[in-house]
């Protein structure tokens, strides 16, 4: 019974796919998702001196100015019982963006952040990154600020309750980032609230995620990165949304072992896109919505449907999350350009196990209403930015420069001119540096 219960399901959902795909071709709905090609923007990359990140670094980097001082919120925060209870969350400031940069890692200060609860309670579970800031504009003062952060539970943390259908179940699970022997993680999207400029945080609440249904265990699941879920966020602000791109994980209905298929985790996996009304941000549980084929119509812990244009196809060595040979494009970090007048998107490429590929790509996309039709979708086909062989390269994202315009527009990673500073994770051999090592110069396709 259960067994003809999924099959009908995954025959529902591909039928959905299938006539989404019929309306785009005869233009029912929208443009053909493959058309989206970048024929207006290039980046050009200048080498520079190598210019170190001194701190802690494993996302996105979530700054903001505080009226004449930037702040930035690296690292890691709270229960993990894979690699232990993290305090590196923490935040420095100065008055210019390579002045904090600059900063030791002993000149970096940590936060009051909210305490984990017990398993079985409520309140903050597992461990977080800050991935994006948002500063309310309600606020005249400039100090009040909301941050998208990723989070990541095991079965130990955030045990399976059968009341809410919340939690892991402890059977079948995939292995861990240090061996057999250990559990690897489901990663969720929350956000926390400051009104002091980011001193001192509050936790508002997980706002997007997977349930165990979804959750991709043994013995498919070798990828050994996650046993499903949503994460690697960044989010950027289009009217009167806060729009979140992320890592979509999960099997995009009901996993079962019997009847699992490798195209079909394939087909809902990738880079995403769901939004909340910024009026919600105070109040946010329940309230984003995920892009469902059509519109941002999907409840905030359904099914949605990933950027067609960013996911790589199966003929080109494209696969599922889950497996430990498959390609796919993850960690997207977003910003507005005021010079191409577009947005720009950078990604990493996975190309093995663990998250492990040595190339940033970069996605363009000329619509700068994202809530217009499909706009949040027209992403231009992914190309190569970086490639360092031997390297693993995670995490890359685009810095202000130095430069008196760039201070005078408070620039930020969500908002940048024409000139930027590249920075990555580079991990090789023993090392882990986040580092840049190159200025991007943006460039319109008719500059000469």
């Amino acid at each position: 019974m259960l067994y003809s219960v999924m099959k009908v399901s995954k025959v529902l959902l591909l039928a959905a796919f299938s006539i989404t795909a019929i309306l785009f071709s005869f233009g029912f709905v929208f443009n053909k998702p493959d058309a989206y090609v970048n024929d207006s923007a290039k980046a050009v990359l200048v080498p520079t001196e190598k210019f170190y990140f001194n701190s802690f670094v494993d996302c996105n980097m979530a700054e903001a100015w505080i009226g004449d001082t930037f702040r930035i919120f690296p690292g890691k925060y709270g229960e993990d019982p894979l690699w232990g209870y993290a305090h590196d969350l923490k935040y420095a400031s100065g008055l210019s963006v390579d002045e904090v940069f600059r900063k030791k890692s002993t000149e970096f200060i940590e936060p009051k952040m909210p305490e984990n609860a017990q398993p079985g309670t409520p309140g903050l579970h597992g461990a977080v990154w800050f991935e994006t800031l948002y500063k309310d504009i309600n606020d005249k003062n400039g100090r009040t600020l909301f941050a998208l952060y990723h989070n990541e539970n095991y079965p130990s943390t955030l045990p399976y309750d059968s009341s809410t259908g919340k939690g892991y179940i402890d059977e079948n699970w995939p292995q861990g980032l240090k061996g057999p022997s250990t559990k690897t993680a489901v990663c969720r999207i929350g956000i926390m609230k400051s009104k002091d400029g980011g001193k001192s945080w509050v936790n508002k609440g997980i706002i997007l995620e997977d349930y165990q249904p979804r959750l991709i265990l043994r013995p498919h699941n070798t990828g050994i990165n996650f046993a499903g879920g949503v994460g690697d966020p960044s989010a950027i602000v289009s009217g009167k949304y806060l729009y979140i791109f992320y890592g979509e994980y999960g099997y995009p209905g009901k996993y079962n072992s019997a009847s699992y298929d490798t195209a079909f985790e394939w087909s809902g996996q990738c880079i995403s896109i769901a939004r909340i009304s910024l009026s919600d941000l105070n109040n946010p549980v329940g309230k984003a919505k995920r892009w469902n084929g059509s519109g941002f119509y999907a409840s905030s812990d359904s099914v949605g449907v990933p950027v067609s244009t960013i996911q790589i196809p199966l003929g080109a060595g494209g696969g599922p999350a889950s497996s430990p040979t498959a390609k796919y494009f993850w960690g997207p970090s977003v910003s507005w350009n005021t010079y191409l007048h577009c947005w720009v998107m950078l990604m990493a490429k996975a190309e093995g196990p663990s998250w492990k590929g040595s190339s940033i790509y970069i996605s363009y996309n000329k619509n700068a209403d994202l809530g217009y039709y499909d706009n949040s979708q027209k992403w231009s086909v992914p190309e190569l930015l970086l490639s360092k062989p031997g390297h693993t390269l995670w995490y890359p994202s685009l810095q202000p420069i130095n430069s008196n315009e760039d201070k005078a527009n408070k620039y930020t990673s969500l908002k940048l001119g024409q000139k930027a500073r590249l920075f990555f994770k580079d991990m090789h051999g023993d090392k882990s540096d986040y580092l840049s090592e190159y200025i991007i110069e943006f460039k319109k396709r008719s500059d000469k």
